[in-house]
């Protein structure tokens, strides 16, 4: 495998001047994201305790559909699928709809990560992407074990936000009355 960077490359601090030759695609608190390729992508994270976190669930992940595939990681970077696509809080402020398909699929995702065992199976819309296949992935998982979530908070408020939660439900109560019913329950 062709490395991007050599081992312990960032340990250096002065080094990380090189990603100024790429495209940044996004920021925040714990790193910043940039464009290598046309699929790959590298998150450069502040502390290495966030990097850690992130890293031990992509690698769990990477049996799974929904979770964005590992290239390589180093000291303070992964280097991992960009996943072309729209973000599920882009897509639905567009749309100003939520499918009975895509509901679906948004519980297939849940489900998912239920099963690889992460502890935190809720998504904030904006980590929600939706590829140019219609597939779902998720990104920023650093949450994935340190976090215990019953019902997917995180998610219905960001659909509330765009007045879909109630349809989310909805089509939910449809496709799996049981699990709207216990969802219910802990609301």
């Amino acid at each position: 495998m062709k490395r991007f960077f050599p081992e312990n490359f960032f340990y250096n601090p002065e080094n990380k001047k090189v990603l100024e030759d790429y495209r940044l695609i996004g920021d925040g608190k714990d790193g910043e994201v940039y464009r290598l390729t046309h699929n790959k992508c590298l998150k450069y994270f502040y502390k290495k305790e966030t990097y850690k976190k992130e890293l031990e669930a992509l690698k769990i992940g990477q049996i799974s559909p929904v979770i964005p595939r590992l290239y390589e990681y180093g000291d303070h970077y992964i280097v991992m699928e960009y996943v072309q696509g729209t973000s599920l809080a882009r897509h639905i402020k567009k749309e100003k709809f939520l499918s009975l398909k895509l509901t679906a699929d948004i519980l297939d995702m849940l489900d998912e990560l239920k099963d690889l065992g992460f502890t935190r199976w809720d998504a904030e819309i904006r980590h929600i992407l939706i590829n140019e296949h219609g597939d779902l992935k998720v990104i920023d998982h650093k949450r994935a074990f340190s976090t215990v979530a019953q019902v997917p908070v995180k998610l219905l408020k960001g659909l509330d936000k765009y007045g879909l939660a109630d349809i989310f439900l909805h089509n939910m109560k449809k496709l799996n009355p049981s699990r709207y019913r216990e969802w219910q329950l802990q609301l």
